[in-house]
């Protein structure tokens, strides 16, 4: 069986270390073993590690321990990643202030991911960010991605419930 091929944005990194949101975390957590366990194939992008540069040393350091536990994809910043986060703002699917966020799904969408794993809701996991990556990928080459929290994917792994 194929893998999904996973996008983590720098919310999801963030809340390995999140000890004032329990719940997301323990469902970070969850989501993480199953990434160290290779269920997934799992792409960060030049702009995830430009964020966690604006982090604490403290929390540098326990971010990249984490990272170092897992295989994953780098993506290169690059001008069709640039070209497509500006389709987004054009298209006003988000802010120009919110450039990164542009980013985030231009990159992940350039490297054909599935899925996008975020806890932004304001701007990412919504609507209508959900609407605009479906019209631009309906004008653009790219296919569309997904937008999930890291609950809706641990979610559908508890067969308890069958």
């Amino acid at each position: 069986m194929k893998k999904l091929k996973l996008y983590l944005d720098t919310s999801v990194i963030s809340h390995l270390d999140a000890f004032d949101t329990p719940e997301k975390q323990f469902d970070t957590l969850a989501l993480w073993d199953d990434i160290i366990a290779e269920v997934y194939d799992v792409y960060l992008s030049y702009i995830v590690f430009a964020e966690l540069d604006q982090c604490s040393e403290e929390k540098q350091e326990i971010l990249e321990q984490y990272l170092s536990q897992i295989q994953y994809n780098e993506i290169e910043e690059s001008d069709e990643i640039t070209t497509l986060a500006n389709e987004f703002i054009k298209f006003g699917t988000l802010k120009q202030k919110n450039y990164d966020d542009a980013q985030h799904i231009a990159s992940a969408m350039f490297a054909e991911c599935d899925v996008l794993i975020s806890w932004n809701f304001k701007h990412m996991v919504n609507h209508k960010t959900i609407n605009g990556i479906k019209i631009v990928s309906a004008i653009t080459k790219y296919k569309d991605v997904s937008i999930y929290t890291p609950t809706m994917l641990v979610e559908g792994d508890d067969d308890d419930d069958i």
